[in-house]
């Protein structure tokens, strides 16, 4: 089934040296651009992290220092990369979770500002686990009857997502061929920040996600509970996007 698009979309995944969104880097990057024609513009890169790649990370995606030693960093591919994915929509397989909050810190750490806030998702991932539970390499299989080769590979994984979702169109009649759609039934629970860590509640007020307060509002813990944990958190090992909204909420709450 064609998706049916009103702006670009761009699938995307990321191969890294580890999965620690606030310190660990891009390896390789891999992105099919979707038009709303149906045309696909694929780009893959790999990208030297400026620090050594471990290796359990190797063993997964099998990229070594000796193969991204001599290929651009990430701040040198991030004014092109930021061009390239300029009013597009995104989706990818757990995205949501790793990918996407991965991408985003690189892109602050190097002081591009891509806004991502108005921005659609579609997480396949969460798609196939409320239909079917299960993995990619199972997935491919079960949608596509196909067995993914060099799986971990960024380009095959990045094809497989996408190939994966125009078979849960084809089979699911009750999915909307819709990004909005796809969207808000790929995310599992609303985010402000990409990494999961704030969230809303049913007053659409920002709550904890994680921590001693968790459930608890982020005015509340800023303004009574401990005014302290504003700082705590700036100094801590959390992502800078979670940074950034915790400090526009912070000086939210000073304004009061």
């Amino acid at each position: 089934m064609k998706l049916n698009l009103k702006r670009p979309l761009v699938f995307f995944d990321l191969e890294t040296t580890g999965v620690d969104t606030a310190k660990d880097r891009i390896v390789e990057i891999s992105m099919v651009k979707v038009m709303p024609n149906g045309d696909e513009i694929i780009r893959t890169r790999r990208i030297n992290p400026e620090m050594p790649i471990p290796a359990e990370a190797t063993a997964i995606h099998h990229i070594t220092d000796e193969d991204v030693k001599n290929e651009p960093t990430f701040a040198q591919i991030a004014k092109s990369l930021s061009q390239f994915i300029e009013g597009c929509d995104f989706g990818g397989f757990n995205s949501n979770r790793f990918d996407l909050p991965m991408l985003v810190e690189e892109f602050m750490r190097v002081g591009i500002e891509v806004d991502f806030r108005k921005r659609k998702f579609v997480d396949v991932q969460n798609i196939f686990h409320k239909m079917e539970q299960r993995t990619l390499v199972a997935a491919y299989r079960f949608y596509c009857d196909k067995d993914l080769e060099q799986a971990h590979s960024a380009q095959a994984d990045t094809m497989a997502t996408y190939e994966v979702l125009k078979a849960q169109l084809d089979r699911y009649p009750e999915l909307q061929n819709d990004v909005d759609y796809l969207a808000e039934f790929s995310t599992r629970g609303e985010s402000v920040d990409f990494a999961g860590r704030i969230g809303l509640n049913d007053k659409g007020e920002e709550i904890f996600n994680f921590g001693k307060y968790k459930g608890k509002t982020v005015v509340e813990v800023f303004t009574k509970l401990d005014p302290s944990y504003y700082s705590w958190m700036m100094n801590g090992d959390f992502p800078r996007y979670t940074k950034k909204i915790i400090t526009e909420i912070y000086i939210r709450c000073k304004q009061c």
